[in-house]
């Protein structure tokens, strides 16, 4: 692999394999086309986070590590302590302002920014009913959640495409990063993923970075996948007027 990364750094490629290694093969497929990546829980126990510090140190790759934190406050505040000192560039927590604060504290100024998740992507609301959380559509719920999230200091949140506009019209939203997984091109399989929109319109609705996952890694050619995501967002903007 290259180490000259491309300008463009808004698509995130999500490595869900299942250990570091065939997530190497995956960066190697994708080369240059691709600068940013996304390790998760799935791969923490596969030698996730050795693979992010091998991506970043050794191939100059941004990297965003999905941990979606949860615990009282002095455990978040540790643990983001401790995942900070790799210097990443992206690690998330759960949007409850608690956990937001103890993982500022945690980060301690470091480039690590933390983003707050507001309600995942795979949910409707029929599973928060399923959940017991409280009355409400969707879209008010993250939005809250959000401005609540951004209010206790998060660097940003995560959300579904389908919120971007209203979460990015908050004035606790001005300078903050929006991050969108549950975003799928034209004609891709939805998966898990129940509230979606393609790369170009997240992008449009106020997204900074969106989220890929399976339909780049499970194509027959991933970095062609991943190239005709990058020029579908740059085509949209240019179709945009003002951009």
């Amino acid at each position: 692999m290259t180490n000259q990364a491309p300008a463009d750094d808004r698509l995130i490629v999500a490595i869900d394999r299942p250990d570091a290694l065939s997530g190497l093969q995956l960066a190697e497929q994708l080369g240059d086309a691709v600068s940013f990546y996304k390790i998760g829980l799935g791969m923490l126990t596969g030698g996730g986070l050795a693979l992010a510090r091998e991506l970043k140190d050794e191939h100059g790759k941004r990297i965003f590590l999905d941990m979606k934190l949860f615990d009282i406050g002095a455990t978040v505040e540790a643990a983001v302590r401790g995942l900070a000192q790799f210097d990443l560039d992206f690690l998330t927590v759960h949007g409850d302002p608690h956990v937001v604060r103890a993982a500022r504290e945690g980060a301690g100024g470091r480039q690590t920014r933390i983003l707050a998740v507001t309600i995942l992507t795979s949910l409707d609301r029929d599973d928060l009913d399923a959940g017991m959380m409280r009355a409400g559509t969707v879209a008010e719920m993250v939005v809250e959640r959000a401005a609540r999230a951004l209010e206790a200091g998060a660097d940003g949140v995560i959300a579904s495409p389908q919120e971007a506009a209203a979460i990015r019209s908050l004035p606790e939203a001005r300078d903050k990063l929006i991050v969108t997984p549950g975003v799928r091109p034209v004609g891709a399989a939805l998966g898990d993923q129940k509230r979606v929109m393609t790369p170009a319109q997240a992008i449009a609705a106020g997204a900074d970075h969106v989220v890929v996952g399976r339909p780049i890694w499970q194509a027959d050619n991933p970095r062609a996948a991943a190239q005709a995501i990058l020029q579908e967002m740059v085509s949209a903007q240019a179709r945009t007027p003002n951009t």
